[in-house]
């Protein structure tokens, strides 16, 4: 079939203002051509070549991809040779800002679209059928399209300052536009409503530059991209939820391990004493237990301290030593109880008892060393200590808990930050929302007003 078509010639036209020869390269398609040389606007329907717009003062923007360059758009084979570019901008806060689009042309399947503005593209191509809802775009809500929702994003008016090349359409630089976008990352569904109320559809996908400067075998590369763009996917979004994913899986794990734990833990007393303490004497209260064995596996171990205390307190130092390799587990504690009756009403701060467990002790023969000390002029302690075996803890799946739920929760964070910053850009945006003319949109989302 390739075999069969016709051939393509490109035919020139003499611009009437300079004389230069310009080419004109999408035939019968072309409805302006902008002169190469000084950037008047020809109509190429006329066999006359006339002038539709003179540049008196014609500031020159080099576009980033050249005039002429053939190549193949992400995703595609066909190749394609950019034909037009132009520039666009809206003003926000009496500051303009501009974004570019590139027209490429293949003879046998029409026209695409490049947009960029500060490092972001996207391959752009005109819609044959509607997007759900009504004709005119909205200022808000959502529109559907191929089975997808897109978010309004933003509502400007875009003007056209600068054209070289050729269009299949009537272009001039002021022509103005209102152009409406709607985002659902990496894909943006944008309209344009002329004057008339015209109104033209188009969908657009994020493309990395780097993908534009390989199809189009550009020298160099891509500029890299500034700030986070309307329909820029987020690079959180696949990692968050394979994070969140994890987690569940590491959190279920590690909860049955806990309830396993738990169920299996035996919690048996293995020593019990009763003491009591005079803080009026003199002598060294100190003490060493008989001994008891803690047997089985390594396992944590409770001691527990109960007293008769009565508005006093008292303070216990232990030492557990296993008898057979002296290693000892120190710690202390000090246990408090008061009680009262102020304006009528009762009241107590404290407790009479308290506990702590050492987390892994090996098996063996053990003793307790206690040192109790409290008030001098306090009254003597009545007060019992028990040693428990083999107890369940939850604090390793505490911090287990902790240690997986923090990479997903920082990610997530990160995402939000990402997304904020996205829609900061927009009409519906912290950094300012849109009037009717929707002159208060910001740069990301100017430039998304891509087509």
């Amino acid at each position: 079939m390739a075999d069969q078509r016709p051939a393509v010639s490109v035919r020139s036209v003499n611009c009437p203002n300079c004389g230069a020869a310009t080419a004109v390269r999408t035939f019968g398609h072309a409805v302006n051509v902008v002169c190469m040389s000084c950037r008047s606007i020809l109509d190429a329907k006329d066999p006359g070549v006339t002038i539709l717009q003179k540049y008196r003062d014609a500031v020159p923007r080099e576009p980033l991809i050249p005039l002429g360059s053939r190549g193949t758009l992400p995703g595609e084979t066909i190749q394609r040779e950019v034909v037009g570019f132009q520039v666009r901008e809206i003003i926000v806060d009496h500051i303009p800002y501009q974004w570019r689009e590139y027209l490429l042309f293949n003879p046998y399947h029409g026209f695409r679209y490049l947009t960029e503005y500060a490092g972001h593209w996207n391959v752009v191509s005109t819609l044959r059928s509607l997007p759900d809802g009504d004709h005119l775009p909205g200022n808000s809500g959502t529109r559907g399209f191929d089975g997808q929702q897109f978010a309004h994003f933003q509502t400007a008016t875009a003007k056209t300052v600068f054209v070289l090349g050729e269009f299949p359409w009537q272009v001039r630089v002021g022509d103005t536009v209102t152009a409406v976008d709607y985002v659902a990352p990496p894909r943006m569904l944008s309209a344009e409503v002329t004057s008339g109320q015209e109104v033209t559809w188009s969908l657009g996908q994020y493309t990395p530059g780097a993908e534009i400067w390989k199809g189009l075998g550009l020298p160099g590369s891509a500029p890299n991209p500034e700030g986070v763009f309307a329909d820029q996917p987020s690079p959180y979004v696949t990692v968050t939820r394979r994070m969140w994913r994890n987690a569940a899986w590491l959190l279920a794990a590690a909860t049955l391990l806990w309830i396993f734990h738990l169920a299996s833990a035996r919690s048996r007393q293995v020593f019990t004493q009763a003491f009591r303490y005079d803080p009026r004497q003199i002598q060294d209260a100190s003490l060493v237990t008989p001994l008891f064995e803690i047997d089985g596996r390594q396992s944590a171990v409770r001691v527990e301290t109960q007293t008769d205390l009565d508005n006093q307190w008292i303070g216990v130092g232990y030492a557990l030593v296993n008898d057979g390799t002296g290693q000892s587990f120190e710690f202390a504690r000090e246990v408090s109880f008061y009680a009262g009756v102020e304006d009528g009403e009762s009241w107590t701060e404290g407790s009479r008892s308290d506990s702590v467990t050492l987390p892994t002790i090996p098996p063996g023969r053990y003793f307790l060393r206690i040192e109790p000390e409290g008030e001098r002029i306090g009254k003597p302690v009545e007060y019992r200590v028990n040693v428990i075996e083999d107890v369940a803890t939850s604090l390793w799946y505490l911090i287990t808990v902790l240690l997986v739920m923090v990479p997903p929760i920082v990610t997530s964070i990160r995402a939000s930050g990402f997304e904020s910053r996205r829609w900061a850009e927009s009409d519906h945006g912290s950094a300012g929302s849109s009037d009717e003319d929707a002159d208060d949109a910001d740069d990301d989302g100017e430039d998304g007003d891509d087509d």
